[in-house]
């Protein structure tokens, strides 16, 4: 029987960072209202001729060069994104050029901030079924551009980034359970209802988000898919070595451990360097953790996402 594994990680974050500092200046906030509500210090903004398919294809070339892969070998491209180049073609279509991936399959994946979680999750499939030998999984966003500058609830959450994995076929399971889900009756709470209409942009082009409630599903939804998938794997939450959760928000991070029953010395969070990069937030977390040394191999890791839709899914994997 064939499975897939992680071969490689990989991540980017423009060059240019925004402070709590520097937003003081912008907006009614401050250093200690963001750091206590959130845990964020920093977030990373895009150059203004940065696209998401540049952010994607650093980041996928450092997961190739992490595999000992070249591009040739990968027949498989997703790409988790809410901010794509442009309507079509998919950024996964502009990243496979990019890359020189020949005529790899290539497609996106929308679930908002659970995207990497669903694409990880369809690539893996593909290659353990033998469709596919070698997939490239990014998740990559300019959030920044969604952003409303002078709305302090949500610019100060926001930042803009890139993480990948490279899987291929293994003898022994990679992953061990999965769990996706979603609520389409909460879309309202998060969501950005702009779109282009005989040329027009019609609805709001930034995010709107009620926190509060975001918070509170999140938490509970999160919290039973991480039940779900250790049940499903027949492991107690003492199995897992690192819990790597989408990083939105320290507060949402800290509940979750505490609901899974896991000490916060086994979670990785990168949060308060890079703010909440939606889709690209578990692979850079993933990859700060392989490339620290923390996460070896033969590891088992849970990965979690919940975003906008409302989606949410939980990953356990054996790294």
């Amino acid at each position: 029987m064939s499975y897939a594994r992680i071969r490689g990680t990989g991540s980017y974050l423009p060059e240019r960072v925004v402070t709590n500092t520097e937003l003081e200046g912008r907006i009614d906030t401050s250093d200690e209202w963001i750091v206590s509500r959130t845990g964020i210090e920093a977030r990373h903004v895009a150059a203004d001729d940065e696209l998401t398919s540049d952010l994607a294809l650093h980041a996928a070339r450092a997961a190739l060069e992490a595999a000992g892969r070249e591009a040739g070998e990968v027949d498989l491209i997703i790409v988790a994104t809410t901010t794509p180049d442009m309507v079509f073609p998919s950024t996964a279509c502009i990243v496979q050029h990019k890359l020189g991936a020949g005529e790899a399959a290539a497609f996106d994946v929308q679930a908002v901030c659970t995207g990497f979680i669903y694409a990880l999750s369809v690539a893996e499939r593909m290659v353990a079924t033998g469709a596919h030998r070698c997939a490239l999984v990014v998740g990559a966003e300019v959030f920044s551009r969604l952003l409303d500058w002078n709305d302090r609830r949500t610019c100060v959450l926001f930042g803009d980034g890139a993480g990948a994995v490279v899987i291929s076929r293994d003898d022994e399971p990679g992953l061990l359970a999965s769990h996706l889900g979603a609520d389409g009756s909460q879309g309202h709470i998060l969501r950005v209802t702009g779109g282009i209409a005989e040329g027009v942009v019609r609805g709001n082009p930034f995010i709107e988000m009620d926190g509060q409630a975001v918070f509170r599903l999140a938490v509970r939804a999160l919290g039973e898919s991480a039940e779900r998938v250790l049940t499903e794997a027949g492991l107690a939450a003492d199995a897992i070595d690192w819990f790597i959760p989408h990083q939105a928000n320290l507060r949402i991070i800290r509940a979750l451990a505490d609901r899974i029953g896991l000490p916060f010395e086994r979670v990785v969070t990168t949060v308060a360097h890079h703010g909440n990069t939606s889709a690209a937030s578990v692979p850079l977390a993933l990859d700060t953790a392989v490339r620290d040394g923390r996460v070896r191999t033969g590891q088992t890791l849970l990965l979690q996402g919940v975003g906008g839709g409302m989606t949410w899914g939980s990953l356990l994997l054996r790294y």
